[in-house]
C-alpha cells in the first residue's frame, strides 16, 4: 500500500497559517469594495472618455459600496472555501453582485434619479466590476494552491471507517490541493471490508482520541453507515473533549430520514454534527461588531484607563498590567491582559489559586477595580487584536482545561468561538472562583447556551446586561 508518509507537525501547521488565512481573507473583503470603485472608474472612462465621476455618480458609488459591504458581509461569501469549487463560489459572488446591483436600481427609481444615470454606465459598472472581483478570487485561489502545495495553510484530518466515500474523500483531497486538507490516516472500525489506500492506517477507534489530541487534529470524518449507531456514538463520546471538528459521510439510505442542512466536500454530502449560529457568515458579523464597538468603548474611556493606570502603579509597586496566558478558541493559549490587582508574587509548581475572598495578595485598590470588573477593562485590546470577543465564555486558566475537561460534560465546546470579555454564563451571577465542578458544570451550561443560541441581538442583550447589572458582581473579590 501506498502512502504519503506523516510530516512532523510542526511542518504542517507554522506560524504562517493563521497570517496567511487572514491575510487571504482581508484582501477579498478589501478587494471587492476596491472592484466596486475601480469599475465605476474604468465604466466611466469606456462610455466618457474619462475617469473623472461626477458628484451624482460619486455619490452612487459611495452608497453602492456602503451597501456592498452590509450585503456581502451577511451573506457566505467570505465563508471558507474550502472544498467548495471555483463554479460554486462565482455564482455565490455573482447572486450577492445582483443584489447589490438590484437595491441599486431600486433606490434610483424610488429617488427618481436614473435619467441623470447613463444606463451604459450603470450595466459596464456591473460586468467590470464583477470580472474584477471574479479574477481576484481566481487569484487568491491560485495563491492558495501554491502556498498549500508547500505544506502550508492546510487543516489536518483523519477519517474514521473505510468505505467508498471515505476512498473517494482520500482520492480527492490528493488531487485537488487547492482545498488545503492532509488526510493524515484512517481508524479501522469491525464495520470495515477492505482498507483505504493512499493514506496509513493509525490503528483502531479505541486510539483516535488520544491521536486527535496528540496531533492536533482539525477534522475527524465519520465514513460509517447510519445503522452503526453505536459505532458514531462511541466516536462522539471519544471526541467529547476534543474542539476538532466533526464531520459525517452519510449513506444515501440515511440521508434520507434526516432534515439536515448539508454541505459539499468534494462532490460528497457530509453533515457537520457540530455546527452554531456562529459558524458561516455569522462569524464575520461578530468580528466587525467586536472590532468597532471596542474602537469606539477605547476612545470613550481612554481617560478612566489613565486614571486606573495611575493608581495601580501608586498602589503597590509592579506593572501596570498583568499578562495571563488562558485558553482562545480552539483550545490555544492565548495572552489575555488585565489591570494588575494583586501584589507581585510566584505561583508554586504551576498550581493555579484563584482569588478567594479576603485574598491578602489582593491590593485595597485591585479590590475595588475586580469587584466593579474595572481591571478586565484592558481586554478590548485583546478585542482589538483578535484573540478575544466582547461577548463569548470568559477565558479559563490552562489548568482548568486539564482539571474540568474529565469531569464537566462537553467543557471543551465552550472553545469552539473566542472567548469573551463578558458573557451570558457572567450576567447571569456565574463570576468569581469556580472552586467546585457543579459551579464550572453551571458555567459551561451557559457557555453553551450562548453558543447555540447566538445572534448579534443576543450580544448586544448581553452587554447591555453587563452595564446595568452586571458590572458590579457579588461573586467578585
Amino acid at each position: 500500500m501506498l502512502y504519503t508518509p506523516l510530516r512532523p507537525y510542526a511542518e504542517v501547521k507554522s506560524g504562517s497559517v493563521s497570517k496567511f488565512s487572514a491575510a487571504l481573507g482581508a484582501t477579498l473583503r478589501l478587494g471587492d469594495p476596491a472592484m466596486l470603485v475601480t469599475g465605476a472608474l474604468l465604466a466611466h472612462g469606456l462610455r466618457f472618455g474619462n475617469l473623472a465621476l461626477p458628484l451624482d455618480y460619486v455619490r452612487i458609488v459611495v452608497l453602492t459600496v456602503l451597501f456592498a459591504l452590509l450585503v456581502f458581509g451577511a451573506s457566505p461569501l467570505y465563508r471558507s472555501w474550502r472544498g467548495r469549487g471555483l463554479t460554486a463560489e462565482v455564482f455565490q459572488l455573482a447572486l450577492q453582485w445582483i443584489m447589490v446591483f438590484a437595491g441599486l436600481v431600486l433606490y434610483t427609481a424610488v429617488l427618481q434619479v436614473t435619467e441623470s444615470l447613463s444606463r451604459l454606465w450603470l450595466g459596464a459598472w456591473f460586468g467590470l466590476s464583477l470580472a474584477g472581483a471574479v479574477a481576484l478570487r481566481v487569484a487568491t485561489r491560485s495563491a492558495a494552491a501554491w502556498i498549500r502545495a508547500q505544506g502550508m495553510d492546510l487543516r489536518t484530518a483523519v477519517i474514521v471507517g473505510a468505505n467508498p466515500d471515505a476512498q473517494r474523500i482520500v482520492n480527492t483531497m490528493h488531487s485537488e490541493t487547492w482545498m488545503g486538507i492532509r488526510v493524515e490516516g484512517w481508524f479501522a472500525t469491525h464495520a470495515d471490508r477492505s482498507p483505504l489506500s493512499g493514506v496509513p492506517p493509525l490503528g483502531r477507534i479505541d486510539g483516535l482520541a488520544g491521536y486527535v489530541e496528540s496531533r492536533h487534529i482539525d477534522q475527524v470524518w465519520i465514513a460509517l453507515p447510519m445503522r452503526e449507531q453505536a459505532q458514531i456514538a462511541y466516536v462522539l463520546r471519544q471526541l467529547e473533549h476534543s474542539t476538532a471538528e466533526i464531520k459525517l459521510l452519510p449513506d444515501l439510505f440515511g440521508l434520507q430520514l434526516l432534515n439536515h442542512s448539508v454541505e459539499q466536500i468534494g462532490g460528497l454530502p457530509v453533515l457537520n454534527l457540530r455546527s452554531s449560529p456562529l459558524d458561516g457568515p455569522a462569524h464575520a458579523i461578530k468580528s466587525v461588531m467586536d472590532r468597532v464597538l471596542a474602537s469606539l468603548i477605547l476612545l470613550l474611556i481612554a481617560p478612566l484607563l489613565a486614571a486606573i493606570a495611575i493608581g495601580v502603579k501608586l498602589s503597590s509597586p509592579g506593572p501596570v498590567l498583568f499578562r495571563q496566558l488562558r485558553h482562545g478558541m480552539g483550545g490555544k493559549p492565548i495572552e489575555v491582559w488585565k489591570f494588575r490587582s494583586m501584589r507581585l508574587h510566584e505561583e508554586h509548581d504551576g498550581q493555579v489559586i484563584q482569588a478567594r475572598r479576603g485574598d491578602a495578595r489582593v491590593t485595597p485598590f485591585g479590590a475595588f477595580l475586580r469587584r466593579t470588573s474595572l481591571d478586565e477593562l484592558p481586554q478590548f485590546f485583546n478585542v482589538l487584536q483578535g484573540t478575544m470577543s466582547i461577548v463569548g465564555p470568559r477565558p479559563h486558566a490552562l489548568a482548568h482545561n486539564e482539571q474540568y475537561k474529565a469531569l464537566v460534560d462537553r467543557y471543551m465546546q465552550r472553545h469552539r468561538v473566542k472567548p469573551g470579555i463578558t458573557g451570558w454564563a457572567q450576567v447571569n451571577g456565574l463570576r468569581g472562583e469556580t472552586d467546585t465542578v457543579s459551579k464550572m458544570a453551571r458555567r459551561v451550561e451557559y457557555d453553551l447556551y450562548y453558543l447555540q443560541n447566538w445572534s448579534p441581538w443576543f450580544d448586544l442583550r448581553i452587554i447591555v446586561m453587563t452595564v446595568v447589572k452586571g458590572f458590579v458582581g457579588k461573586n467578585a473579590f
